[in-house]
């Protein structure tokens, strides 16, 4: 059964921190007749978002439409320094990834996280020029300033931007295999690098 992949997106979200995840998940398979993942998209209301630099985007869900996931992903982009801020944001955060297999942060997504309380006792990556309001925003995380994957099993966070493409053919590496996560790559014509032991923390 294809696992329900959800993704966050808000006024002044970074495009990249949610289209490259969105392509990865949802090409994911294809080559080898496989649909491992559904993905929608998600808002507060449902309200259509004016993402960075101007690109409009109609999600296809508000928080109370949002069907059950198995993944939660929360993309960055300055939009992020108001979601932190947003009670009933973090409340649906913090209560969605309490449900899902997999909670996943995108660049600055994590201070969403980090202000929902989820990166307590956990480790955690951001965009490199982010590092010091993802600690004022979770000091009781550990934030690893070089990683570009942070894997803590159920909870993984990617540096900045591009690294959420990484972020995601890792996670679909992790759950299907590398064949596939290699596959995925080839259809994008990505060479990136989710697969480089140097830049992935793993948590035990």
């Amino acid at each position: 059964m294809a696992r329900s992949v959800g993704i966050f997106m808000f006024d002044d979200v970074e495009v990249l921190d949610f289209a490259g995840p969105f392509e990865v998940f949802s090409v994911c398979g294809r080559r080898s007749q496989l649909d491992p993942f559904h993905v929608v998209t998600v808002s507060e209301r449902g309200q259509a978002v004016a993402a960075r630099n101007g690109l409009m985007v109609t999600p296809t869900h508000s928080f109370a439409s949002c069907p059950p996931l198995d993944i939660i992903l929360v993309p960055g982009g300055f939009g992020t320094r108001r979601e932190m801020l947003n009670a009933v944001v973090l409340e649906w955060v913090a209560a969605r990834s309490r449900a899902c297999e997999f909670t996943l942060s995108v660049c600055t997504g994590s201070l969403v996280l980090g202000s929902a309380g989820l990166l307590d006792g956990r480790h955690a990556t951001t965009h490199h020029m982010a590092f010091p309001e993802l600690r004022a925003a979770a000091p009781n995380t550990i934030v690893h300033d070089h990683a570009r994957i942070v894997d803590n099993g159920s909870l993984l966070c990617s540096s900045g931007v591009s690294a959420g493409i990484d972020m995601s053919l890792h996670v679909v590496a992790r759950l299907h295999g590398d064949d596939i996560a290699r596959e995925t790559a080839r259809y994008m014509e990505y060479e990136g690098r989710w697969d480089d032991p140097a830049r992935v923390v793993k948590v035990p």
